[in-house]
């Protein structure tokens, strides 16, 4: 076969949301010159991409004659590899077999995302092998698992909570007031507090119960968007709004200087608004991400200039 021209990124979208960050790639100008799967392959070098769950940025492209050939050519290297698998499943098995395996653990929180160097390849053909020895994910194809709580939260909502924190390798302390805004029925709430935290709560709808006779709980009735920014160490919010409206309450408790951290989820009801989440992005010490947790959302996380982490490396 005539091989194709070689790749500068390769950019895998969330299950379902192949059409979303297409649309952020289009946006951003980046040409894709082939899908292979959920995994978009552009000619031109790796851009930031909010609704990528993992980038790699840096594709090669190896013709190889046998599963030995394409394993050789991964050790050579580096050491550790994930393996994206669309076609050729029973190649990549027995390649895969000759690689040093990689446990994708479930995270036990709080516990921080990995931190061992991980490459990413896939066969686009039977003899033609991208590997990525550099990828923006410490997980497996962008997908972050942990040891689940079936019995505490009220909703699986909590999930998005723990991995931000991971990803961050942060997340508040105990004893540290915390807002949680648009709270009920209180998964967010459920995680904070089990941390320790002092949580406020905010919501127009009361916690359920068992969330709200968790010490450190407080619920306050009310809308979010009309309480006006207070002392916190954290600002969370999992609430439904339109962006727009969001970015004008996170922007408000950032001017006020009350906060110095500040998570929330921007939600995106019908048509994605990729202006506003640049917008999101475009604020200073921001970033914006599309969690393995999320649906047709994203993680908005701003810490203050000069703020060291409440979480050290481990």
């Amino acid at each position: 076969m005539t091989a194709p021209e070689p790749y500068g990124a390769a950019y895998l979208a969330p299950e379902g949301l192949e059409h979303v960050l297409l649309g952020e790639l289009e946006h951003a100008g980046v040409p894709i010159a082939l899908w292979h799967g959920r995994l978009a392959l552009s000619p031109d070098p790796p851009v930031c991409s909010a609704w990528a769950l993992d980038v790699w940025t840096a594709p090669q492209l190896h013709t190889v004659t046998s599963v030995k050939s394409a394993a050789d050519i991964l050790r050579a290297m580096q050491r550790n590899w994930s393996a994206y698998g669309v076609q050729h499943h029973r190649r990549m098995a027995l390649i895969a077999e000759r690689l040093p395996p990689v446990k994708a653990r479930p995270l036990t929180f709080p516990e921080p995302a990995p931190t061992a160097h991980l490459g990413a390849w896939t066969l686009l053909a039977p003899d033609l092998l991208l590997a990525s020895p550099t990828k923006t994910s410490p997980f497996v194809n962008g997908e972050c698992h942990f040891i689940e709580d079936r019995i505490g939260p009220p909703s699986r909502a909590y999930l998005k909570f723990w991995e931000a924190c991971a990803r961050l390798r942060q997340w508040p302390q105990p004893g540290q007031p915390c807002f949680d805004l648009g709270a009920s029925p209180g998964g967010w709430t459920w995680a904070l507090a089990k941390l320790g935290a002092a949580v406020t709560a905010i919501d127009r709808a009361p916690l359920d119960p068992a969330v709200a006779a968790m010490p450190g709980v407080h619920w306050r009735q009310g809308d979010a968007f009309a309480l006006p920014p207070e002392p916190a160490a954290w600002l969370c919010s999992d609430l439904i709004a339109y962006p727009d409206r969001l970015l004008a309450l996170v922007q408000s408790w950032i001017a006020s200087g009350l906060v110095p951290r500040i998570l929330c989820t921007i939600k995106f009801q019908g048509e994605t608004d990729h202006a506003a989440a640049a917008a999101f992005a475009s604020i200073p010490g921001a970033q914006v991400m599309h969690l393995f947790h999320n649906k047709h959302e994203l993680t908005f996380f701003w810490q203050q200039t000069g703020i060291v982490a409440d979480v050290a490396e481990v």
